[in-house]
């Protein structure tokens, strides 16, 4: 690598800064090299984390003229380059000012946070530097070309993409409901109940189960038995299971697949045809007054 840190001086935003990272270096290969890219950028050195309380950090000075990336030894090796790249972004990005005592402390739920900060100075800095994170490691000009393979939206694709990537399958999932064409959406659960989800609230609605809730005894994940590791097959579910349903109204079909993972963990698909949710959105519309298609649009993420 050729890259130092001068050449990212006027760079500002997390997408800015990955795509100068990018332009720079256009062979960086995937999985993409994180720790080399950190210590190229002044960092100088990363070591483990060894508390439960926290799953990263940045030790710095005011001036961030160099720093030190902690990770949690703990965590799988998928989480730790997310953990670093998201430390990395709070190095590079300006406006990330460190605490008094120079440092940046991060707990898991931070590596969570996708949206929100106007008020929030420090939820604003851990929105942005897991933007940062998830661009740098799923470059999007390479991301939007391994997403767009297959006829439908699959797990096994995506535990592909992750793998390929070396990241999570849940890092890997908030990206892929971005840039796959269809609305897909991503439901990680825990001893059956609802943990998050993860959409592109333009293209997939929000789910009627609400985060805490018990997922649908019709779900796929009761109605079948699964194999550990073993993505289900891809099943056509009654979309009033998981999307709230207009009496009297034929929604567009809802497909559902499901992954189990360890310690009580499954990852659930969500995913619909393009054209016959369009279709459905546009009949929805049609019968609107153009105040509740204003509201629709400005509120739909909430």
């Amino acid at each position: 690598m050729n890259i130092t840190r001068m050449d990212l001086a006027d760079a500002g935003s997390p997408e800015r800064l990955v795509l100068e990272i990018l332009k720079l270096e256009p062979q960086l290969p995937i999985p993409v090299p994180i720790e080399e890219l950190c210590l190229r950028l002044d960092i100088h050195e990363i070591v483990p984390l060894t508390t439960q309380g926290y799953e990263g950090g940045l030790i710095t000075t005011p001036d961030k003229f160099n720093g030190s990336i902690l990770f949690n030894e703990a965590s799988p090796p998928e989480r730790r380059r997310f953990t670093i790249a998201h430390e990395l972004g709070h190095f590079l990005i300006p406006s990330h000012v460190p605490s008094a005592e120079g440092h940046f402390l991060c707990k898991l739920q931070d590596m969570r946070e996708l949206k929100g900060g106007e008020s929030d100075r420090r939820l604003k800095m851990e929105v942005e530097a897991n933007r940062f994170a998830s661009q740098l490691l799923m470059p999007p000009p390479k991301f939007r070309v391994d997403v767009a393979v297959g006829k439908d939206p699959d797990i096994r694709q995506l535990s592909s993409i992750a793998k390929k990537y070396d990241v999570s399958k849940e890092a890997a999932g908030r990206a892929y409901v971005r840039f796959r064409e269809e609305p897909v959406a991503i439901v990680v659960t825990q001893n059956g109940k609802v943990l998050r989800d993860y959409r592109d609230t333009l293209k997939f609605p929000r789910p009627a189960i609400p985060t805490g809730a018990m997922v649908p005894a019709h779900s796929l994940l009761h109605r079948r038995k699964h194999e550990m590791g073993v993505p289900s097959e891809i099943d056509e579910t009654d979309a009033g299971v998981w999307l709230p349903v207009e009496r009297g109204r034929q929604p567009a079909p809802l497909y559902e697949q499901v992954l189990l993972q360890r310690q009580g963990y499954a990852i659930i698909m969500l995913s619909r045809d393009a054209v016959a949710a369009h279709e459905e959105d546009v009949d929805e519309e049609a019968e609107m007054t153009s105040a509740e298609r204003l509201k629709r649009r400005l509120f739909s993420d909430r």
